[in-house]
């Protein structure tokens, strides 16, 4: 008997499931924003085949995204997908945030005084009358039917701090 070999053939199957999972990759790629992939990690000629990606329709685009497909397979596409999930942890972060601020804009506005006092040991910088007086405002536009301004500048001011 042999000793098994570092690197095993791959049935075929296998290796269209990795050819399919380059050629998703791909297409998150297309579906970027060209802001967004200026820090990836990125040959210089598959950036450009993205880049111009973005401008075919139907038949030419299935076959530029099976190009792209293609120049993945001659790359690691580990480093990509590393700053791609990295990317999607921050966002998530950045988003799970947003919640918090949100929910304590809405006890605010809901509690009044009895979630004041909680938020003003949260945020030790914020200034308890200018809070107060978004409290008030804030209420008074949604008792109103008012767009609500002075609820959105609460969440702005409890973001910033």
């Amino acid at each position: 008997m042999e000793p098994m070999d570092e690197f095993e053939e791959k049935s075929k199957s296998q290796l269209k499931r990795e050819a399919h999972a380059l050629q998703e990759l791909g297409e998150q790629l297309i579906a970027m924003k060209p802001a967004d992939l200026v820090d990836l990690p990125l040959p210089d000629n598959l950036a450009q085949a993205i880049s111009d990606a973005r401008g075919m329709q139907r038949g030419a685009l299935k076959r530029q995204r099976q190009y792209i497909g293609k120049l993945m397979r001659d790359i690691d596409p580990e480093p990509i997908q590393t700053a791609l999930d990295l990317r999607s942890q921050q966002a998530m972060e950045q988003n799970r945030q947003q919640h918090k601020f949100e929910e304590w804009r809405d006890r605010l506005i809901q509690e009044g005084d009895k979630a004041l006092g909680e938020a003003l040991e949260t945020f030790p910088t914020a200034d308890r009358q200018q809070l107060r007086q978004m409290i008030r405002q804030a209420r008074k536009e949604a008792e109103q039917n008012k767009p609500p301004r002075t609820s959105r500048n609460l969440f702005r001011y409890l973001r910033d701090l």
